[in-house]
């Protein structure tokens, strides 16, 4: 476990299915970011908060989603489908599907945002955005209540290391056992 310099203890690569359930942590918080921009903007246009905001949704989805959606279906949903458990296939298949789905919602929210940031416009699409933040939402509390503990049932150490190292190689950053 890497102590943050924030104070708070983040898991390390060796420990994979922690770093994915912290991640879905964080995409809750930006989701509460996003919740709190559109309650902010009427009142107060494109100001230096709402930049700020926009700027940070924007950087969290552009790269460390991008990336956390890669762990799941380029390393974790195929070892869920080679362990063979019921339902393992048609469960990958409807994640994925979710994941197609908040991808296209944020294509379209992304150039909003931008231009928040940029303080030329001072609104977005509020169905828009309140329909990307509900599908993350319900995307977590499905993945954390039953694709991550059945991934912790189903996956050996070998498994394991193997989803660790690639997530930590996608990252460009070394694998190491924590002590």
């Amino acid at each position: 476990m890497k102590a943050s310099l924030l104070g708070a203890a983040a898991p390390g690569f060796d420990r994979p299915l922690e770093v994915l359930e912290a991640c879905h942590g964080r995409i809750a918080r930006q989701c509460d970011t996003l919740d709190k921009l559109l309650a902010h903007l009427p009142a107060h246009g494109a100001d230096a908060r709402a930049q700020q905001a926009a700027r940070a949704v924007l950087a969290y989805f552009d790269i460390a989603a991008v990336h956390h959606h890669d762990d799941e279906e380029r390393n974790l949903f195929p070892l869920l489908k080679q362990a063979g458990a019921a339902g393992a296939r048609d469960l990958v298949e409807t994640l994925t599907l979710e994941h197609e789905g908040q991808a296209l919602l944020w294509r379209s929210l992304r150039g909003q945002l931008q231009q928040i940031e940029a303080g030329a416009a001072a609104a977005l699409d509020a169905a828009l955005a309140r329909r990307f933040i509900a599908l993350n939402r319900g995307h977590l509390e499905f993945e954390n209540t039953h694709v991550l503990p059945l991934a912790q049932q189903l996956l050996g150490a070998a498994e394991v290391e193997c989803l660790g190292r690639a997530m930590a190689a996608r990252r460009g950053v070394p694998f190491a056992v924590s002590p």
